[in-house]
């Protein structure tokens, strides 16, 4: 997971291209002054992604780092917070508290094993274009990774959720849920994409733990832990 800020941080440069006249009038002196080359703001970009998931994204991927982080924690949808009343209606308490616990682990295991398509996702970009990023807002980045690569990172997120939701037994559980649910009298039958909503819900969490790094390192000095850090993100701080 140690690359998933600078996806963040890239795809920024390379989309904004209403920011690019505005870079392109900055003076020569602006890094220059400071002796840094667009390498180097690359450099310290990396530094900055290696840091943010380090810190943030990889609690992710520990036990019950989505279910007790209420920043990220998946809640029930509407259509099955009618099925969990019911079910506590009729003295089913652990099946329903069980049930949420289980859509949580999965979120936690599928963003472990995911890291290779976050890799892959960094493979063909370069830094050319590095400086635009630090004229952005505080979660700048992260919008618009959010905003240019959700769908496809949908898609290749979906089938390792499937997966977790075997493993780690949410799919008996919810089989087990439905069933009941839909065998109390009076009630409408239900059949919810469960792979496509704790996908959906993954993939927001990641995103939101992400742009809290993102504005970290922007705005607290204590955050820029090494010297390029403090270089490259002092260029954001003259803009």
């Amino acid at each position: 997971m140690k690359r998933i800020f600078l996806v963040l941080v890239i795809f920024q440069l390379s989309s904004c291209a209403e920011l690019q006249q505005v870079i392109e009038s900055l003076p020569q002196e602006t890094t220059g002054g400071l002796g840094l080359s667009n390498v180097d703001i690359g450099n310290g970009l990396r530094q900055a992604l290696d840091k943010g998931i380090d810190k943030q994204v990889t609690k992710l991927t520990q036990k019950d780092g989505f279910f007790r982080n209420e920043l990220v924690k998946i809640v029930l949808p509407d259509e099955l917070r009618k099925v969990d009343k019911s079910l506590r209606d009729i003295g089913l308490d652990n099946l329903a508290d069980e049930g949420l616990k289980v859509l949580n682990r999965a979120a936690e295991d599928a963003v472990k094993e995911a890291t290779p398509i976050f890799v892959n996702a960094v493979k063909q970009i370069t830094f050319n274009d590095a400086k635009q990023i630090l004229l952005g807002n505080n979660n700048a980045a992260t919008q618009y990774l959010q905003g240019t690569t959700k769908n496809a990172l949908y898609g290749k997120f979906n089938p390792v959720i499937k997966s977790s939701l075997s493993k780690v037994g949410a799919d008996r559980v919810w089989s087990n849920i439905i069933k009941k649910y839909n065998a109390i009298p009076f009630t409408s039958n239900v059949n919810p994409d469960l792979t496509d909503y704790v996908t959906s819900q993954a993939l927001d969490g990641v995103y939101k733990m992400i742009a809290i790094e993102e504005g970290e390192i922007r705005t607290k000095l204590s955050s820029r832990t090494t010297d390029l850090l403090r270089k490259v993100f002092a260029l954001q701080d003259r803009k």
